[in-house]
């Protein structure tokens, strides 16, 4: 049975019509056609799917859409300020800390949380803190090099 819930994305207020038991992932993917989080493992393990939920880093392939009316959601593409990208996507280009970049956007994701609670990490607090996101290309040195540059540009901004 179908209800209507109404969801903060982004900014932006959206009405679906979902069961509560459906996931975050599909709703923005089929309803909202935010297709930035990926569908990886579809069981929390993986990291494509990372949203942040009231600014914390969560998976949205397991967390139903009924958890989450009442809250703020952000995707990869509400990380951007208008033609501007957040300073983690544009270290993420600069580090070319992508190869295939299905990972990328919950990498993103995770790496926004993770920076708010821990503005100046070091390599090793950053490597530990992605240890959640499966990247099968191998670009881990260079996603740590990203999210180290982007920490560094936002203290000396």
């Amino acid at each position: 049975m179908a209800q209507v819930t109404k969801l903060n994305v982004n900014g932006r207020p959206y009405t679906i019509d979902a069961a509560g038991d459906t996931s975050l992932l599909s709703v923005l993917r089929d309803q909202l056609d935010l297709t930035g989080s990926k569908y990886g493992c579809g069981e929390g393990q993986c990291g494509a799917c990372t949203v942040l939920i009231d600014g914390n880093a969560r998976r949205s392939c397991i967390t139903q859409v009924g958890s989450v009316d009442q809250k703020q959601i952000t995707t990869i593409e509400g990380l951007a300020q208008g033609d501007r990208l957040h300073p983690l996507q544009e270290a993420f280009l600069e580090e070319e800390a992508m190869q295939c970049a299905y990972c990328t956007s919950g990498m993103i994701m995770t790496a926004v949380s993770f920076l708010r609670a821990n503005p100046n990490p070091s390599a090793a607090d950053i490597s530990h803190s992605m240890e959640g996101n499966i990247c099968r290309c191998g670009t881990h040195p260079r996603i740590v090099a990203a999210v180290l540059r982007a920490a560094k540009s936002a203290n000396h901004s």
